[in-house]
């Protein structure tokens, strides 16, 4: 299968799986998840598919990826933070729809590979990548959106707090009835909430682990 039918039948797939935004499609139609996969699972690349990734952790379902970010709503020019690096996949992606993306990740070996991917990608000057506590970020700048890519019990309050007028923050937490997205919206009121579909996402690991 030619790259070009590849990603024709991948984007078809994400079609009929409801995925309607154009933006989103069209990003995810330009930037190769085969250079972030890991290499033994590049023919899996574009089915829509979780796939492990060192560390233990896990690269996201491309459906998943794409739920997250129509929720977000991702505008050129947004500065975004995102929580979780792991390949650097959804990082391109956000660079792709226009955000000034910073990315942390708790792993040293995740967010080294990930720096070299987005390179490979020709997308590393639209993103930040940085060792750390992304569920704990330091400093006070704010962002206009916020992606957490993991499950938590709840959406720390220092994240909220981290939200521009107007931002929002895209992730998932845990609910009777499993794992759901939400939605939070910074609005002159005060931060709002919504609670969504359910999801699968690995959960979130606090701290660093520079020894990985």
């Amino acid at each position: 299968m030619s790259d070009a039918i590849g990603a024709a039948s991948f984007i078809l797939s994400l079609r009929a799986r409801g995925v309607g935004d154009t933006g989103v499609l069209r990003a995810m139609e330009l930037v190769p998840r085969e250079v972030f996969a890991p290499r033994r699972f590049a023919d899996l690349s574009r089915r829509d598919l979780a796939l492990p990734l060192p560390c233990g952790q896990t690269m996201t379902a491309p459906g998943t990826v794409a739920a997250m970010l129509v929720r977000l709503g991702v505008l050129p020019g947004n500065r975004v933070l995102e929580v979780g690096t792991g390949s650097g996949y959804t990082a391109a992606l956000l660079a792709r729809l226009g955000g000034q993306v910073k990315t942390v990740e708790r792993f040293e070996t995740l967010a080294a590979a990930a720096v070299g991917q987005l390179k490979a990608a020709g997308l590393e000057d639209g993103v930040t990548v940085e060792l750390g506590d992304g569920l704990a970020p330091p400093g006070t700048e704010t962002f206009d959106r916020i992606l957490v890519n993991g499950v938590a019990p709840t959406i720390p309050a220092v994240l909220v707090e981290r939200l521009a007028a107007k931002g929002c923050l895209v992730g998932a937490v845990v609910t009777d009835q499993g794992p759901r997205l939400v939605r939070i919206e910074q609005t002159d009121e005060g931060p709002r909430e919504w609670v969504g579909s359910s999801v699968r996402l690995s959960p979130l690991l606090a701290g660093r682990s520079a020894a990985l």
